[in-house]
């Protein structure tokens, strides 16, 4: 066990290798995991306990009694990998909507691969090879991403390297997890593509994202339709003078301003045009958009 911490930063690939992870060169364990690497050994399911680390939040229960079914007719066709909590205890490390299916089928027992790894190792593990081998929709894939980067030190760089998935990718994903909840949730209940997610994210103001997702929604907008959405915007966005400049007006209406933004989720301005006098601007980008704001005016 001496080359584990330097297998853990080769990544997932070492520590599933590497025979000195493995967990028949303890004298320990018992007669039911007896494999060697790269063997298989049969663990009854009450031995085996859920991943806390597992980065999908839900299980879809359809999909999960369709793979019931077909493990009743076929068996498990890929074990699972576990690792070794203690004294016949194991961990599911990947695999754990294989675990939770099989349970539905009424299986005793489940093949699997049997490893060591301290909670470092097991969290890069389960995050890497569920992101490689599971059907995680973006934001849980983001989710995975970013706690590989915050709770295991690895960059977006060697995590690009480690996923097979360019760097930029891997950085759109990250910033999936930056966008309004209510964006977050459409994207994790696929109402919109990671395509959709890829436009929004190029732009800023959170009220303006909110603004191009309900035009989105609401018209059911392609991707390439969203992209032009998006660039037009982006050229919305004029020189203001400067005294109408957000930072110059007195603090009162920067105020209201704000809470009109917030409150129609549109990017009202309010201009002033001198002895108290001035305006207060809604724009809207369609019919829809428009009978949205009116909704939000209560007229």
């Amino acid at each position: 066990m001496t080359n584990k911490r330097n297998a853990l930063g080769k990544g997932l690939s070492a520590l599933l290798e590497d025979i000195s992870t493995d967990i028949t060169l303890r004298t320990e364990i018992s007669s039911e995991s007896t494999a060697l690497s790269g063997n298989i050994s049969n663990l009854s399911i009450e031995k085996i306990e859920a991943n806390p680390f597992q980065p999908r939040s839900t299980f879809e229960e359809q999909a999960l009694n369709e793979l019931a079914a077909s493990i009743r007719e076929q068996g498990i066709i890929q074990p699972i990998t576990v690792r070794k909590l203690g004294y016949d205890k194991f961990q599911i490390i990947s695999g754990e909507r294989r675990f939770r299916a099989s349970q539905i089928a009424g299986l005793k027992s489940i093949p699997a691969y049997i490893r060591i790894a301290n909670d470092q190792a097991m969290l890069e593990m389960s995050l890497v090879e569920n992101i490689q081998r599971e059907n995680l929709n973006a934001i849980e894939i983001g989710i995975s991403y970013k706690r590989l980067v915050d709770e295991c030190s690895i960059t977006q760089e060697d995590i690009s390297k480690r996923v097979g998935k360019d760097r930029s990718t891997v950085a759109n994903y990250i910033r999936l997890l930056k966008l309004p909840p209510e964006i977050q949730i459409a994207i994790r209940d696929n109402k919109i593509s990671m395509g959709h997610a890829r436009s929004i994210i190029n732009v800023d103001d959170p009220v303006q994202q909110l603004v191009i997702f309900r035009d989105i929604m609401g018209r059911q907008l392609s991707v390439r339709e969203t992209e032009g959405l998006v660039r037009t915007h982006s050229g919305r966005k004029t020189k203001k003078s400067p005294s109408n400049s957000a930072g110059n007006l007195p603090f009162e209406y920067r105020k209201i301003q704000n809470v009109l933004t917030s409150q129609l989720e549109s990017q009202v301005e309010v201009k002033l045009t001198g002895k108290g006098k001035g305006k207060i601007i809604i724009p809207f980008d369609s019919t829809d958009d428009l009978n949205r704001v009116l909704e939000k005016l209560n007229y």
